[in-house]
């Protein structure tokens, strides 16, 4: 990757260098080979992946797919993400190697408060904050697509909607992962009057698995997005309904038509650390991927010679790292336009050596303290907060020119607030906000305030090698799980030697708090007893994974779709 005329390759090998860190030595990787004729598409969703497939076969750009891919997931897994949401997305352009990060994440709109989560001195349940106009934030992803579509399409913006328009209108039968959602969602679906036209029958009972659904406002809705752009959701009857299901009670919201005018999505710089002999490029701020970057970081540092998921040094040095990485992500990370969030300072090499130090793969530590990247004055301006995000999806696509997306969106919670406006769901991302402002008698770095965006664990990530060439692309589904589901995935392809589709559908372990949560039914009885013998707090329960990678190599394209899901990872054969 190139930034400012300098390989970022030869810029960590320098720094490493200098801090006598492996990686750019002797050791020697793959060599990657992105084939100009073979591409593929990994998604949660087969028609999705249908829909992306279709617009590279026309000649489209990776993010002509990604876009078409997006719009039809919208539909189809409607719990997940949508036009009402956001997301964040990295490109990787083959022909120079410069990897571009794009910030499409919500603002709380202008009349948007610090206390607005709280209710006589304390914090309103998460499930009555999440089914509320409160948590609506201004809806980025179809903006934040078209900046990325103005500097890296190849096929008109109106003809990559075209797949979800049809979609729609016609309809697609319900899967048994979409069935199960709408059984279980009944109640909420019967009492939004849109919802309920489009999910349930006559008798108020969800359409079952096998029916054809159809979504024609969901179709106008695209219509209007294809030939307006952001517009279209940022004036005019589609933006009047977003607002008007924002401010409908109870718990109505303050969002505004001035706040979906207001909007701007931004390309940015992306956050990179090296890994071995990689480098691997994730989102800035106002995400928290960083925390993903440290994971690996400081697995790298505990087990230098890893051997693989069946040796419990590897899981106990994992589930170290993430403990590490969770404390610090949860006490500073916020949107670094309102705070200083030292997103650099936690995976710079001297600070990742210190808080190695601290692993001890024999047993289990009885507390982890916050570290202080920045200095112990901006770690005591902060109280911690945890607050556990749910729900989005991701796919990953690679076309015949070498140009990779990794896409992550959101509503956030499964669906949403709970609110639809023309044909999709409105996001409730503004509880990814801490509740409370104030924690232990100081302010918390990711409170409420107006025009900020809440702090984000999506990490799509680009990985290459130490000449810049394309290796992985990944990234998952799942809330905070995302940062542990992406580094775990990007361990298992790079460390553990798996393929992409075992490193996706291998168990593994959440360690954001003291209580571990090791993935019921994929990691096996024996690893489970082994780490508590080693001291560890250890519960079963589910991950919320759901991760899609592609991986280049020698042979060509390989890829891994989560077996949790129903998705595929599908490619285009190599042209003659």
């Amino acid at each position: 990757m190139k930034i400012a005329g300098w390989t970022l390759a030869r810029a960590i090998c320098g720094a490493l260098a200098l801090s006598a860190m492996a990686g750019c030595g002797n050791e020697q990787a793959p060599e990657p080979v992105a084939s100009k004729r073979e591409a593929m598409v990994s998604a949660a969703d087969p028609l999705a992946v249908e829909a992306g497939l279709e617009i590279l076969r026309a000649g489209g750009s990776a993010v002509d797919a990604a876009i078409a891919t997006e719009m039809v997931l919208g539909l189809v897994e409607p719990e997940s993400s949508g036009v009402g949401g956001g997301g964040f997305l990295m490109h990787y352009r083959a022909s120079d190697e410069v990897i571009d990060a794009y910030d499409g994440r919500e603002w709380a709109p202008a009349g948007a408060t610090p206390d607005m989560f709280m209710v006589d001195g304390k914090p309103m349940p998460f499930e009555l904050a999440r089914a509320s106009g409160k948590a609506v934030g201004t809806p980025a992803l179809v903006a934040m697509l078209k900046l990325a579509h103005e500097q890296h399409g190849k096929l008109d913006w109106a003809k990559l909607f075209e797949p979800a328009i049809k979609l729609a209108d016609g309809g697609f039968v319900i899967g048994p992962r979409l069935n199960a959602s709408l059984i279980q969602y009944k109640a909420m679906i019967a009492a939004d009057t849109e919802a309920r036209a489009i999910y349930l029958d006559a008798d108020g009972n969800p359409w079952p698995q096998g029916h054809t659904l159809k979504n024609p406002a969901y179709a106008q809705t695209l219509r209007a997005i294809a030939a307006d752009g952001p517009g279209a959701l940022a004036r005019g009857a589609i933006a009047d309904a977003i607002v008007a299901s924002a401010q409908r009670e109870p718990r109505a919201g303050t969002l505004q038509l001035s706040d979906l005018q207001a909007y701007k999505p931004r390309r940015l710089d992306p956050l990179c650390a090296p890994f071995r002999v990689y480098t691997v490029c994730t989102m800035p701020s106002p995400s928290s991927a960083n925390a993903m970057l440290s994971i690996l970081g400081l697995y790298e540092r505990a087990r230098p010679q890893p051997e693989g998921p069946s040796n419990m040094d590897d899981w106990a040095a994992y589930v170290w790292a993430s403990r590490l990485s969770y404390v610090d992500r949860d006490h500073y990370m916020g949107d670094d336009r309102f705070i200083t969030a030292p997103a650099k300072e936690i995976i710079a090499p001297a600070y990742l050596d210190s808080r190695a130090a601290l692993i001890d793969l024999s047993k289990g530590p009885a507390a982890i303290p916050v570290g202080a990247p920045a200095g112990e004055e901006l770690r005591d301006r902060w109280g911690s907060e945890a607050m556990q995000e749910h729900g989005t999806t991701h796919l990953a696509i690679v076309d015949r020119d070498g140009n990779a997306v990794s896409l992550t969106a959101t509503i956030e919670s499964e669906y949403g607030a709970h609110r639809m406006a023309a044909g999709f769901w409105l996001n409730n991302q503004l509880t990814d906000f801490s509740l409370e402002p104030v924690l232990g008698g100081k302010p918390v770095a990711n409170a409420v305030a107006p025009g900020k965006a809440p702090r984000s664990s999506m990490s799509p990530s680009i990985i290459t090698d130490k000449e810049g060439k394309l290796v992985l692309v990944a990234g998952s589904m799942g809330g905070s799980t995302i940062i542990a589901s992406v580094s775990r995935t990007i361990i298992g392809v790079l460390d553990w030697k798996q393929t992409p589709q075992e490193a996706v559908g291998t168990g593994s372990f959440f360690a954001r708090t003291p209580e571990i949560i090791a993935e019921a039914g994929y990691v096996p009885a024996p690893t489970i007893e082994a780490m508590r013998q080693r001291g560890w707090t250890i519960v079963e329960g589910p991950l919320w994974s759901g991760t899609y990678a592609i991986q280049v190599t020698p042979e060509g394209l390989i890829g891994g779709a989560d077996p949790r899901q129903e998705g595929k990872a599908i490619a285009l054969p190599a042209q003659p």
